[in-house]
């Protein structure tokens, strides 16, 4: 894993924060619908997932044969009532598990990151695909994001 894509992890952070800059508490927990998620719920899902994949990546570095963990992301959202949270406590757990997880990434060897697990689809995940998707699925839920600003802006909440 080069320097550039570890740079990429923590600049997850920071686009994060650009995103919703100077949106409102009502903003933040805007919804389109029951169902869909408030940028508030995509910030507990996105600090959910690193906690999932912190774990993930520590299981492989153990050489624990078990399949990698999967979770329920709508019941984690749904069952820990994240939009009555706080999204910058969300940011802040984010943040912070980042900077932890960078902090072991430079420790690794290059072979350590070629180490692998199996997923839930019975797929082999290196740690370095890992690290790659999680930074994809940050990029994804920001462009979540900004559909869900714009929905709100539609919906005469944003000015």
């Amino acid at each position: 894993m080069s320097r550039v894509q570890i740079s990429d992890y923590l600049r997850t952070y920071h686009q994060l924060v650009k995103s919703t800059a100077g949106l409102t508490e009502e903003q933040l927990k805007w919804k389109a619908e029951p169902a869909s998620w408030s940028v508030t719920e995509v910030l507990t899902h996105l600090a959910d997932h690193s906690i999932v994949v912190s774990f993930r990546i520590r299981d492989i570095l153990a050489a624990t044969t078990t399949q990698l963990p999967v979770f329920n992301q709508d019941a984690w959202v749904s069952g820990q009532y994240a939009n009555s949270g706080n999204a910058s406590d969300n940011l802040e757990l984010f943040r912070s598990l980042l900077y932890y997880n960078s902090l072991l990434f430079e420790r690794l060897s290059e072979e350590d990151w070629e180490k692998s697990g199996i997923n839930f689809k019975g797929e082999t995940v290196k740690i370095s695909d890992i690290v790659h998707g999680f930074t994809g699925h940050v990029e994804r839920h920001l462009g979540q994001i900004e559909r869900i600003k714009q929905g709100a802006a539609n919906a005469s909440f944003v000015q």
